[in-house]
């Protein structure tokens, strides 16, 4: 099975895999302003977007996600950026393909292990009856009991989908991420040795990449570097476009 997958522009060949209750149109707007120089290949995860759903839900099998989806597109040689989810998939995948990435962009994700920090989310998302939803105002409403930040619901309600008139479905497969969340915890293997060229990028008000994280990173990416957009969270993408775009095209170049 193939990962949903949108192609813009020309040029070298660069990955975006976007993070947990994410899907591709969250980096669109990166995409298209990449697009001048770049190929960019926009990615759904297995059991989010448009993509597939499937009982198995790791590093692994979204890795070999993107080997299948390299070899679909028959590419030799590409750069991946990943965010959170995406950024720990992209290790992975890198891991096991080096001679197959060029460049590699981690945002706001160290390679270490993670507390489970979404259960509040999960718990947001399952409290919506989605057989009984009628409106994405009223699956606002429920959420505000757990989600206090707006931007946060508004990006959850993305993964609603209007099935007819008065009824809606759940693009990704939350039972499935639900069952599987520990797994999102899980750490690169000590043992990797990453060596191809890497940029972390970390928001200075998310605490996902902190200073103690600083020499796991630099010991598994000999070849990194570790930079700050000072005002942005977690998101940083859609927090401070402008100065991701600036960060990533700097190190593409």
């Amino acid at each position: 099975m193939i990962l949903n997958h949108r192609i813009f522009g020309q040029g070298p060949p660069l990955f975006i895999l976007h993070g947990l209750f994410g899907s591709l149109e969250n980096w669109m707007t990166v995409a298209k302003q990449l697009s001048s120089h770049y190929t960019v290949y926009l990615v759904d995860l297995r059991n989010h977007g448009q993509s597939f759903h499937h009982h198995q839900f790791d590093y692994r099998a979204m890795s070999q996600d993107i080997q299948s989806l390299v070899e679909h597109l028959n590419l030799s040689e590409i750069s991946i950026l990943g965010h959170s989810l995406g950024g720990k998939t992209a290790m992975f995948f890198t891991a096991q393909n080096q001679q197959t990435v060029k460049k590699l962009i981690i945002v706001d994700i160290a390679p270490g292990y993670y507390p489970n920090r979404h259960q509040l989310i999960i718990d947001a998302l399952t409290a919506i009856d989605i057989g009984s939803l009628k409106s994405r105002g009223q699956a606002d409403e429920i959420l505000k009991s757990y989600v206090k930040e707006p931007g946060t619901r508004l990006f959850l309600l993305k993964n609603l989908r209007r099935k007819s008139a008065n009824s809606f479905e759940w693009k990704i497969n939350l039972s499935v991420i639900t069952e599987g969340i520990d797994n999102v915890s899980e750490a690169l293997p000590n043992t990797e040795i990453i060596e191809v060229s890497t940029l972390f990028i970390r928001g200075g008000a998310s605490d996902y990449i902190t200073d103690n994280d600083k020499e796991v990173i630099l010991k598994q990416f000999p070849n990194s570097s570790i930079l700050t957009v000072e005002d942005a969270g977690h998101w940083v993408h859609a927090e401070a476009p402008q100065e991701l775009l600036e960060l990533v095209r700097r190190f593409l170049d």
